[in-house]
């Protein structure tokens, strides 16, 4: 972030020290102060015109006074006249200063403005020789100096992570990131408009609550000092919902922060927006209509077309998604037949779904049942094929605690989730309206959790003694926000369309340690990647007996070891275990590898890291994915336990991608 500059020749000069840079912004600063001219004591600036406007409309503005603000972005100087380009709210626009407009004092203030300070321009509008709309300034002030040099402009700021830590220089450096949340402010917009016009209700429900229901999700955990109370941050805001229709308010939505404890990747941040919206005397079917007219309308306001592009244009990665045509309409074991020849209609038991699930290689817990098995045959070989607008409906009663049960098939529930480009967009139901049968279902939840399932809803007494005050028939459903702006700005990953997405924090400061983690990282200067061996206790450890089976060394040469950079990282959805892996192996195509080390880290930490991976097995097919390969860890068991710790190896970020090991 070092400024650079040009001499007359057009050669760079030499970088200057950054401690140097500051230290000249703070003395001209200094000065300005010291001559009466803090530009922090100005409080307002009458702003007349913003950049674009300046440019639509210059047949009617040309030869006329203007007043602009913004940053100085660019800035040239040619002796008695210069140039620069100052950035507002719309873009940019050339301001021509010339000595003889501005005077000798105000002109050699200018000279001394640098890149990055806000200032306010009066001048009038004109069209240079080379034909570029500009303003010529008659009055330069400063608003406010920029005491830290932005990013130089070839370049730009480009690295990712520090992009997503100061949005602020990323919004100033790349026009395209601004454009990205001005839309999402759009769809924001126009969802609210298109509600407005079905007679929907906007309403507020709360945050901090004794019973984090309505989703499958684990809850963060607070202490309310004045109340003397742990609360839980909200997962879903359809309790709240449902007691508003119950009380008569008919059709009610809330648009707001959601979170949920649980690992960040490219699709998944644990506070995330939801819309959730409720309409009485209508069900599923009626919000499939009211889903697709939404998404329809949102793609006409917001791109300009019910047919939009999705992925990398440059080398023809993307497709085109439609939609305008009628969305598919499929049930969850349907779909699974397409698929896989499977008719889980002709499966009864739990003990044949979970034989099924065994001879597929799909992973399930003890716990679960018939149902649970069909979600993970449709996340395993289904969910990714939903490329163009697909209704996945009738999903299993286990799956499905606030659901109403289909009349003619009580093993299901009148549900659907939206699939778009592989990924689940909106969750609906005829709602259940039933408190015996709700209470029934409850304590079915409340089963799981003793059982281990974080993730399971709990009783509510309070929202069964409003069911029991009588609920009319209602259909609801709950759109993920952030996901739909990455559809409708193609953009890759969720923190793209977040203006402040969750991080891990750099400072130490900021960063509590669980009291059975004190001890390791006590006094330790680094981050956990090399730790110290005297700041770790091996006294508790077995070491598992080595050489107890010799390998020969043709046997052991075949096998290919790379170090490999992690480019991408995310948890695999519906699996606690895995993560999925794009690497860098040095052959210029992504490899992706699967890892069953979610316990042990989060996707986050991994992003950058150089790993270790045999690169020569064949494929093998997991959750759906081909795995490419197997990532290298370290194994132990501590003595009196069985369980193991898995500790992925990591080599110094220099050694490049390729590289082979012997």
């Amino acid at each position: 972030m070092a400024e650079q500059n040009q001499n007359k020749n057009g050669k760079q000069k030499p970088v200057q020290d950054m401690n140097q840079i500051l230290k000249v912004r703070r003395d001209k600063l200094k000065e300005l102060q010291d001559a009466g001219k803090d530009p922090f004591k100005i409080t307002t600036y009458d702003q007349t015109h913003h950049s674009q406007e300046i440019k639509d409309h210059f047949e009617e503005l040309d030869g006329k006074d203007v007043s602009i603000a913004g940053r100085i972005m660019s800035k040239r100087v040619m002796g008695k006249a210069s140039f620069c380009h100052i950035q507002d709210k719309l873009g940019q626009i050339q301001c021509y200063v010339q000595r003889d407009s501005l005077g000798d004092e105000p002109y050699k203030e200018f000279k001394h403005l640098d890149i990055g300070d806000i200032v306010g321009i009066k001048g009038y509008v004109f069209r240079t020789q080379t034909g570029e709309i500009s303003v010529h300034a008659k009055e330069v002030i400063l608003l406010s100096k920029s005491l830290q040099p932005l990013p130089e402009k070839f370049h730009g700021l480009q690295d990712t992570d520090t992009r997503y830590r100061q949005r602020y220089v990323d919004l100033i450096m790349n026009e395209d990131v601004k454009k990205t949340f001005i839309k999402r402010s759009q769809i924001i917009r126009e969802i609210r408009n298109f509600l407005g016009e079905r007679d929907f209700m906007e309403v507020e429900t709360p945050m901090l609550v004794d019973n984090a229901g309505g989703a499958s999700a684990r809850p963060f955990v607070t202490y309310y000092n004045a109340l003397g109370e742990y609360k839980k941050l909200r997962i879903s805001l359809e309790l709240y919902l449902k007691r508003l229709i119950v009380g008569g308010l008919e059709r009610v939505y809330e648009i707001g922060r959601v979170f949920r404890n649980e690992g960040l990747d490219q699709k998944h941040n644990p506070e995330f927006t939801l819309m959730e919206l409720y309409q009485a005397y209508t069900d599923y079917n009626g919000m499939m209509e009211l889903t697709e007219s939404m998404f329809r309308y949102l793609a006409e306001k917001v791109c300009g077309s019910t047919s939009i592009y999705y992925g990398n244009k440059e080398d023809g990665t993307g497709k085109i998604i439609d939609l305008g045509k009628p969305f598919r309409r499929l049930t969850m074991e349907d779909a699974i037949k397409e698929q896989t020849g499977i008719d889980f209609e002709t499966i009864n038991t739990d003990e044949e779904a979970k034989a099924l699930a065994k001879e597929h290689n799909i992973e399930f817990e003890d716990r679960h049942k018939r149902g649970d098995i069909i979600n993970l045959f449709f996340d395993e070989y289904c969910e990714d094929k939903m490329i163009q607008p697909t209704f996945i409906m009738d999903h299993p009663l286990e799956i499905s605690p606030l659901t109403k049960k289909k009349p003619s098939d009580p093993r299901k529930v009148e549900r659907f989730e939206l699939y778009i480009n592989g990924w689940e967009m909106c969750n609906a139901y005829s709602e259940l309206n039933d408190p015996i049968d709700q209470r029934e279902r409850f304590a079915a939840q409340d089963a799981l959790s003793a059982q281990g399932d974080e993730e399971a809803q709990h009783t509510d007494e309070d929202f069964l003694h409003a069911m029991e005050i009588g609920m009319p028939p209602t259909g609801g459903i709950g759109y993920g926000i952030d996901r739909l702006c990455m559809l409708l700005t193609n953009s890759a990953s969720i923190r793209d369309v977040l203006l402040f997405p969750t991080l891990k924090s750099l400072s130490k400061d900021n960063t509590q340690v669980h009291e059975d983690k004190k001890d390791e990282t006590a006094g330790s200067d680094n981050n956990g990647f090399f730790t110290p061996n005297d700041k770790i206790d091996f006294s508790n450890v077995k070491i598992e007996p080595l050489f107890e089976e010799q390998v020969d060394f043709d046997t052991f040469s075949k096998s290919d070891f790379r170090a490999v950079k992690v480019k991408a990282c995310e948890a695999v959805p519906k699996s606690k275990k895995l993560l999925k892996f794009v690497l860098d192996d040095g052959t210029g195509t992504d490899r992706v590898i699967l890892s069953g080390i979610h316990a042990y880290y989060e996707p986050e930490e991994l992003v950058g890291k150089t790993l270790i991976a045999i690169t020569n097995l064949p494929p093998r097919k997991m959750m759906g994915i081909d795995s490419c390969g197997m990532l290298l860890s370290a194994v132990n068991n501590k003595k009196d336990s069985d369980d193991e710790e898995l500790h992925l190896l990591m080599v110094d970020n220099h050694i490049p991608a390729g590289a082979k090991l012997y």
